[in-house]
């Protein structure tokens, strides 16, 4: 339950650079401005331990736990599928090794991903924290990519398309992304941008300066409503190809959007061309690419994908 401060009749003067007090996405444009109004109830952070539970000198960390969360969710959701699309020529040991090389993937790729695209700098002065992973610090983007990686390889072994992998996995894939950002706001981390919004929140290990809770949006958005939309338009017999497309179309939205309100990553070059932030440059190649695959998709009937 997040602490609840009672600040009555007291002004907060908030002085920032780069954002608007006028736009409550709190987007950013060349200037400075004060920010001042009189707070009655202000929402704080309770700063979690990040040590969910410790025996001896084992510790046990929030957000390991929330990985582990979305691979058990992955288990469950991938096995109820194969009993309602058997025509999809899923077993569960295929499953059992999609998600043991996908966890290969989505660690080694999402760590490299936020080493080379959001911090390279800071990670080649410290060599030897590249795979501290229990510190946070992991890329989606890299993430994915290490996923197509190691789904090739899955398909290639039970002589399976590509897309028929892909298409099967998806659905499974976003409560465990949802389940990843309630790690990264326990973890205090990836906050939001600042805000004048009743419910923004201080971030202590931050600032002083109410902000978005973005790792909730994100949870709701790449999380819960992405799960729902993909979980109904792959309950429907669709053209090969097409769930890999909508999940690309759909996650490259969600976190465009929910990139707004987010603090750009400090570690890289924060707002970059056209105040787009990293997450979002790499968001869009998804949409684009989700966007013809979709297309493709849908040159040949469904009826006849499946004969082949």
């Amino acid at each position: 339950m997040f602490w609840l401060r009672r600040l009555s009749g007291i002004s907060l003067s908030l002085k920032c650079n780069g954002y608007s007090p006028y736009a409550w996405l709190a987007l950013p444009y060349n200037g400075h401005f004060t920010i001042n109004r009189t707070i009655n109830h202000m929402l704080v952070h309770p700063q979690f331990d990040p040590v969910a539970l410790a025996i001896g000198p084992l510790k046990i960390h929030w957000y390991g736990l929330m990985y582990l969360l979305g691979f058990l969710l992955f288990i469950i959701l991938g096995r109820y599928r194969i009993r309602q699309k058997p025509e999809a020529g899923f077993t569960r040991e295929m499953l059992d090794d999609a998600l043991f090389f996908g966890v290969l993937g989505v660690v080694l790729g999402g760590r490299l991903g936020h080493v080379l695209f959001y911090a390279p700098g800071y990670y080649f002065q410290h060599p030897l924290e590249i795979m501290a992973i229990w510190q946070g610090g992991m890329s989606f983007h890299g993430g994915f990519l290490g996923v197509i990686l190691a789904m090739a390889w899955l398909a290639r072994k039970y002589n399976l398309s590509w897309f028929a992998v892909t298409d099967f996995i998806a659905p499974l894939v976003p409560l465990g992304l949802g389940a990843g950002r309630i790690g990264n706001f326990i973890n205090s981390e990836l906050w939001g941008r600042p805000t004048d919004m009743p419910w923004g929140m201080i971030f202590p290990y931050v600032d002083a300066l109410p902000r978005h809770p973005s790792q909730l949006y994100e949870f709701a958005l790449e999380g819960l409503m992405f799960f729902v939309v993909l979980w109904f338009y792959s309950a429907r017999p669709r053209p090969v190809g097409a769930v890999s497309g909508m999940f690309m179309i759909g996650y490259g939205l969600f976190r465009s959007f929910a990139e707004f309100f987010r603090e750009p990553d400090e570690g890289f070059l924060g707002l970059m061309t056209l105040g787009l932030s990293m997450g979002q440059w790499l968001s869009l190649p998804m949409v684009v690419i989700g966007v013809l695959l979709l297309l493709w998709s849908h040159r040949k009937p469904v009826e006849k994908q499946q004969q082949q």
